[in-house]
């Protein structure tokens, strides 16, 4: 028997999987956050920073580098189901688009933060106008100005135009941040990346920082597919299989 995968652009066909799914990424989270913290803080202490003094600093990355790998390909995720929405007129895309965008602010806060925790031995200073925090607080706000602009519509369907419109322009953002990663030129980056030795890395930091994205990622599933539950009922409220869900909960 074939599986149907277009009946899942439903979200009442959607809604349940979603309800299925968000366990198992939950119980992945947390045993690739356990491995990958373990392995990046204990595995890694002879690896890591090298000679420098401040090379317990250095244990940041496995929560920095990740993080601010998040923070772009969520946002790509995100521009991708908002075109697609745009494309063909899908409510499930829409509401997918709109539920990625606090996780992915949440991990470019999270870029930012460690970010500054990082460059404070570094530079002397928490915040340095280095080119990847600057691309990194410029996304931080291409992400807050989606979700302030969708909340500032009452018209829902014009809410996730205006807003995948906005999304699309801010797009430009990620091959900016991908560039000032790959600066080519010391002068115009700060050193705080280039201190860390990790041009070519240990396989005992790749394996940690690998860990920690797949555990970000599933993070990420598992967040988005519950906060798109709460979208989906509260937009199909007079749908229904809405009504019914809620009076079989009342039932139970």
């Amino acid at each position: 028997m074939t599986l149907n995968w277009f009946k899942f652009s439903s979200p009442a066909s959607f809604y349940p999987l979603a309800g299925r799914l968000i366990p198992v990424f939950w119980g992945l989270t947390v045993i690739l956050l356990i491995v990958g913290l373990y392995w990046g803080f204990f595995e890694t202490a002879d690896r890591l920073g090298g000679g420098n003094p401040q090379k317990e600093y250095y244990r940041i990355i496995f929560i920095h580098v990740p993080s601010a790998w998040m923070s772009m390909w969520l946002y790509v995720v995100m521009v991708g189901w908002a075109a697609i929405g745009l494309a063909f007129n899908t409510r499930l895309s829409f509401m997918m688009a709109n539920a990625i965008a606090p996780t992915g602010a949440i991990f470019t806060f999270l870029a930012l933060w460690t970010g500054a925790f990082w460059g404070r031995p570094s530079w002397g200073t928490y915040w340095d106008w280095d080119p990847r925090l600057t691309s990194e607080l410029v996304l931080f706000f291409m992400y807050i100005g989606y979700m302030a602009l969708h909340s500032a519509i009452d018209d829902v369907r014009r809410a996730d135009r205006a807003s995948a419109l906005l999304a699309l322009v801010g797009l430009v953002m990620v091959p900016v941040i991908f560039w000032s990663i790959n600066c080519p030129d010391p002068n115009q980056c700060a050193a705080l990346h280039q201190r860390s030795g990790l041009g070519r890395m240990d396989g005992n930091i790749l394996f940690a920082m690998l860990t920690m994205t797949l555990a970000f990622w599933m993070y990420s599933f598992a967040t988005t597919f519950m906060r798109l539950r709460g979208i989906i009922l509260t937009r199909e409220a007079e749908s229904a299989w809405v009504r019914e869900l809620l009076t079989d909960g009342d039932r139970k």
